[in-house]
């Protein structure tokens, strides 16, 4: 592992104009730099990069990070990969953390979680060798060696404990934390056992999770970690870590329903596949795979399971896809997947089958008027009531007219009368090109301090965590964010923060949080927001201890500290607390 110290000097000693300037030719635009995006096809320039913030953003697609974030996006590479290339061009060495050594840490510590997870995949790929049924195993679903290492495979034993042998505290909380051990009615035990192992990669290519599949026969066939600190399903991709490159060179990305799928792929050359994890489409799926490509072609059974899953993904897509991106379903003939296709077909017919995969409009057309009379009037009258609401969704304008024109022909009325039963509507915002806006209206106030800190770290030294305190996200990004100012002081810059969040479940609002502080006037004056969004908070947390205290004193009556902490409430605080003073001397 690469010391988290060294990842901050180095973003400290770099400039991300410069970075970014060698692969994309930048322009000055006040405060900022900007440029066509390089991750998505535009004309007018939507990319801007921040040179005191040292972070860039993409108003169309979403994009955003640091310099290495760029680097690992731009050229394809890992985050090591990144790191040292970077760390190069500053004459700098990459020092390396001896991960192999397990210290018990305190409990969440995002660094903790990540140790035991590598950890443990050393261990299954070490068990992995000395297993001669899981060898054998993998060599019948015809997997190469040189495949399994690419992807980390391993192996789980079976038993009950036996992470105890590379985790001599097998009692930490930590592995618990971290899905690999279960615990309940005073037991403790191996979450994956006898299981083929293979390792879920964030965008850095650390291990964040696994998939366990059984030998040959039992239930369940797929076991995944669970929704951990690390981990979260609806937002991770199997196998995208190590398929980034080449779906860059192919111009497209395919995703297929599991891990094998994912494996046999590549070791039948076709390396640009992805998996959900054993869960729907997702939109954070969709938007992370239209940043990989401007084409995605979702692969499932032909079975109805299979396509329940294909529409779930079409509707998961509609609200993002745009005019410039393509996104098409292939359904392979009955009983087959991906792994047993390939394997019996070869890469040429497969490939020659995800040519003829069903454009997105085809596919939801189809299934529409599958599921209607189109011979009745009344079949083609409920073909519409099914089909106006999705089509409101499509946010790309050409799309959504020229599905409304296919809609008028095939149910047999005019234009014009579909306008009138359809009335053009979409649900989403078309995005905007940056404004140089200070901010935007109906704000809360943690959405406030979070855009104030993230633009100037420094403001959060001396917060009071107890205000950061909530069930929302925003609240317990607030959190997490105070935290990290509080316990690395060599890191308050924006970039170093969205590089320390790269990959966890904070990511998505600091991206966001991110894109709105681009949009700030240069004259914005970031202490007076913060200053004011930090004492409405404060006022606010003072009157519901107003309210609770009032409350109670109508119901059971106040103690003679509680009268004075209402008084002093009340007062506004300072006040009460001066004539407190007075009346104890």
């Amino acid at each position: 592992m690469i010391p988290q110290s060294f990842i901050q000097d180095l973003l400290n000693r770099l400039d991300i104009v410069d970075v970014v300037d060698r692969y994309v030719p930048l322009k000055k635009a006040g405060a900022n730099y900007v440029a066509c995006c390089p991750f998505h096809s535009e004309k007018s320039p939507s990319f801007s990069v921040s040179p005191t913030k040292q972070f860039y953003h993409c108003f169309g697609c979403g994009a955003h990070g640091s310099a290495i974030g760029f680097v690992m996006e731009h050229q394809g590479l890992g985050f090591v990969e990144a790191v040292e290339e970077l760390a190069r061009s500053v004459g700098l060495t990459v020092p390396k953390e001896d991960s192999g050594r397990y210290e018990r840490k305190a409990e969440g510590d995002f660094e903790a979680l990540s140790e035991a997870m590598q950890l443990a995949t050393h261990y299954y790929r070490d068990e992995l060798k000395r297993s001669e049924a899981a060898i054998a195993y993998l060599k019948k679903r015809g997997l190469s060696g040189e495949i399994a290492a690419r992807f980390g495979i391993g192996y789980a034993p079976g038993g009950w404990q036996n992470l105890a042998a590379p985790f001599p505290d097998y009692q930490s909380k930590t592995l618990v934390q971290a899905g690999l051990v279960i615990e309940g009615e005073g037991k403790r035990y191996d979450r994956f056992r006898d299981r083929i192992m293979f390792p879920i990669l964030n965008q850095k290519g650390a291990v964040i999770g696994f998939g366990g599949r059984v030998l040959e026969t039992g239930e369940p066939k797929y076991l995944n970690s669970p929704e951990t600190p690390l981990f979260e399903k609806g937002r991770e991709l199997y196998g995208l870590f190590q398929a980034r490159q080449a779906i860059r060179a192919a111009g497209k990305v395919l995703v297929v329903e599991g891990y094998m799928d994912v494996v046999a792929l590549a070791q039948h050359g076709v390396e640009y596949a992805v998996a959900t994890l054993g869960t729907a489409t997702t939109p954070v799926h969709v938007q992370k795979l239209l940043r990989q490509s401007d084409n995605v072609v979702f692969c499932f059974d032909g079975d109805t399971a299979g396509r329940k899953a294909a529409w779930r993904a079409l509707e998961n897509s509609l609200a993002l896809v745009g005019d410039e991106k393509s996104i098409r379903f292939l359904f392979l003939p009955q009983g087959e997947d991906p792994d047993s296709y390939v394997r019996k077909e070869g890469k040429a017919a497969f490939e020659a089958q995800l040519e003829a995969a069903l454009p997105l409009s085809e596919f939801l057309l189809r299934e529409l008027a599958a599921g209607v009379d189109m011979k009745t009037l009344e079949g083609r009258a409920h073909f519409l009531k099914l089909a106006q609401p999705l089509v409101q969704q499509v946010a790309a304008p050409a799309l959504r007219l020229m599905l409304q024109q296919k809609l008028a022909e095939l149910s047999g009325i005019s234009r014009n009368e579909l306008d009138g039963l359809m009335p053009v509507k979409s649900a989403v915002k078309p995005t905007a090109a940056p404004s140089r806006v200070s901010r935007k209206p109906l704000q809360s106030l943690v959405r406030k301090l979070l855009q104030s800190l993230l633009s100037q770290p420094s403001l959060g030294v001396d917060f009071d965590m107890r205000l950061a305190g909530g069930d929302s996200d925003e609240a317990r990004t607030l959190s997490a964010l105070l935290d990290f100012i509080a316990r690395h002081p060599e890191s308050r810059s924006t970039s170093g923060i969205l590089e320390y969040f790269r990959g966890s479940r904070h990511e998505a609002l600091l991206s966001a949080v991110s894109g709105e502080i681009m949009q700030w006037s240069e004259d914005f004056e970031v202490m007076a927001e913060f200053a004011g969004a930090l004492e409405q908070l404060k006022n606010s947390g003072r009157q519901r201890q107003i309210e609770s205290l009032l409350a109670l004193s109508r119901t059971q009556g106040l103690s003679v500290e509680e009268k004075r902490e209402l008084q002093r409430l009340l007062q506004g605080g300072s006040a009460a607390t001066k004539s407190d003073q007075a009346a104890q001397s």
